[in-house]
């Protein structure tokens, strides 16, 4: 369960934060959302791959961080093994909401009942005495800013993307410490040889648009699905 908020210095004058990580602070997932002005940073760790909303039709774009669920082989003894992480994860307990209409700037929400939440008086203040933001607070509130941005311009991303038919089903076969084989079914990614053979006006639009960077940083990542196939073998080896 969720018990999301409006973050205000009157209600959380001495909220504190975990900002550890560890499978019981919510990091114990195999993937995360993530957004295409994030894909140059993120592909130089995590590889990225696409997943389809049958009920909306559309696609959203995902870190990958395991190959089952509830597996991160990012964490390992209360760390993270990476040199950044997605922002819909870094932001995490806090998230973007907005007035009931609709309208509007996003305003600063938290999920009260997340267990990054502290109830022990430890972990960092999100107010100082003054009942004005710390530093914390002010990076998490552009971490925000980023994410929603993002993801509002993620739609003509995938738009452009499915206009040129660079979308096409991903699966991989992943050796499990036992000796057996975990099938990754369901996700997508780009077409390589159909974004190559594109012609120079096509090309010229998704540059335009600001698709091309991350539809090539998208491909790149790919190349991580093999350290991430030799993380989960070092992890059963221990």
């Amino acid at each position: 369960m969720s018990n999301h908020q409006i973050l205000n210095p009157a209600d959380h004058a001495d909220l504190r934060v975990h900002t550890g990580a560890g499978s019981e602070l919510g990091d114990g997932i195999m993937a995360t959302l993530a957004v295409p002005s994030e894909f140059r940073r993120l592909a130089c760790e995590y590889p990225i791959l696409f997943r389809h909303d049958p009920a909306s039709g559309g696609f959203t774009a995902l870190a990958l961080l395991g190959f089952e669920d509830g597996e991160n082989l990012f964490l390992q003894d209360g760390d993270w093994r990476a040199s950044l992480k997605p922002l819909s994860l870094a932001i995490r307990p806090f998230l973007v909401g907005r007035a009931r209409e609709g309208d509007g700037p996003g305003q600063v929400h938290i999920d009260i009942d997340h267990p990054r939440v502290s109830s022990t008086g430890e972990g960092t203040l999100v107010f100082d005495e003054a009942g004005r933001p710390t530093p914390f607070l002010e990076e998490i509130a552009a971490m925000l800013g980023a994410l929603d941005e993002g993801h509002r311009a993620s739609g003509a991303f995938f738009a452009a993307l499915d206009r040129y038919d660079l979308i096409e089903p991903f699966a991989m076969d992943v050796a499990m410490p036992d000796g057996g084989r975990h099938r990754l079914v369901g996700y997508h990614h780009i077409h390589e040889e159909k974004l190559a053979a594109l012609e120079p006006g096509a090309l010229a639009e998704l540059h335009a648009g600001g698709h091309l960077a991350p539809a090539h940083a998208a491909l790149t990542s790919l190349g991580n699905l093999a350290k991430l196939a030799r993380r989960k073998a070092e992890c059963a080896r221990g």
